[in-house]
């Protein structure tokens, strides 16, 4: 009788992203720099390994900046904060760390721009994702002003109360790819001619790659599992995508959620990772699955990323 074998095909590039990792690194070094504990407002990446990884070093994490003994460090998020966080901080008397990736303040200075040469802002993202809420609290509510509009789809663009005849650009939350905003952006065009484009993609290169990637293995895998946070946007985008070709995904965010009975009957298994998962759960995953069937693994050739973000001065 033949030994069943699973092909495991794995996406590159795959994880941690340069902005990811530069904000573990900007939580660590505090650490060891300042000792615990160190206060984070909000999750440092959208990851429970990473979180609970560096809950154990001494990392504190809060929603509340009130809730942090004043004189302490605090470090902004990969995701980016508000203006209204950054004036709480000095407020009471914290010593800022900025973790928000390049990419993000990329945006952010965007916003100052437009919002200086008064123009209406639209912002194309999710509602409740720590990535809008930083960005469009660049604008104050009150502000005299142009303002700022979310939108979530192309119902949200006929909505918007902005007349044509008014100066309008638009931005997007950094973890949209392009294919995610596409649509939308070809709908505010329709409605507004002449609006104002970014000078440059506000689309994150690791998005857009890992997204490639998962396409290139439609059509050749009966299961695709994606390692990351519920909480993580870029990885339920991976998920996503396949789902929506008809290709069963699996998101996945620690092996206890592994479920052997998923590999019945499936021959070729993809395996990719959002960008604030790290590649320890992606080989944790190839275990459990060696336990149920012999293994053969391919890596996909794919995108090579070398970027690069300087630290911080910590």
């Amino acid at each position: 009788m033949n030994e069943k074998i699973i092909n495991i095909s794995l996406a590159n590039p795959r994880g941690f992203c340069a902005g990811v990792e530069r904000a573990i690194l900007i939580v660590e070094e505090a650490l060891k720099k300042y000792g615990a504990p160190i206060y984070v407002r909000n999750e440092v990446v959208h990851n429970s390994y990473v979180i609970n990884n560096l809950k154990e070093k001494g990392a504190i994490f809060v929603n509340n900046i009130e809730k942090i003994p004043p004189g302490s460090h605090v470090i902004f998020s990969a995701h980016g904060v508000s203006k209204a966080i950054r004036v709480s901080a000095k407020k009471f008397n914290l010593i800022s760390i900025d973790a928000t990736c390049p990419l993000v303040t990329k945006v952010h200075n965007e916003v100052h721009r437009l919002h200086d040469d008064n123009y209406h802002i639209v912002m194309i993202g999710h509602k409740g994702h720590p990535e809008v809420e930083g960005t469009m609290g660049q604008i104050e509510k009150n502000s005299p002003k142009a303002s700022i509009h979310l939108i979530e789809s192309i119902n949200d663009v006929e909505n918007l109360p902005i007349i044509s005849t008014e100066k309008i650009s638009y931005v997007s939350q950094t973890t949209l790819s392009v294919d995610d905003t596409s649509k939308i952006i070809k709908s505010l065009k329709a409605k507004f001619p002449d609006i104002k484009e970014p000078k440059s993609s506000d689309i994150c290169y690791a998005t857009q790659n890992r997204q490639d990637a998962v396409k290139t293995m439609l059509g050749k895998q009966d299961l695709i599992f994606v390692v990351g946070s519920i909480n993580s946007s870029n990885s339920n985008r991976l998920a996503e995508i396949a789902n929506q070709h008809k290709v069963k995904a699996i998101l996945i965010d620690n092996m206890d959620l592994f479920d052997q009975s998923s590999l019945k009957n499936k021959k070729n298994i993809g395996i990719t990772a959002g960008a604030s998962a790290p590649e320890i759960l992606v080989q944790q995953l190839i275990s459990e699955i060696k336990k149920v069937s012999s293994v053969r693994i391919t890596e996909i050739n794919g995108v090579e990323e070398n970027i690069i973000f300087k630290l911080p001065v910590i």
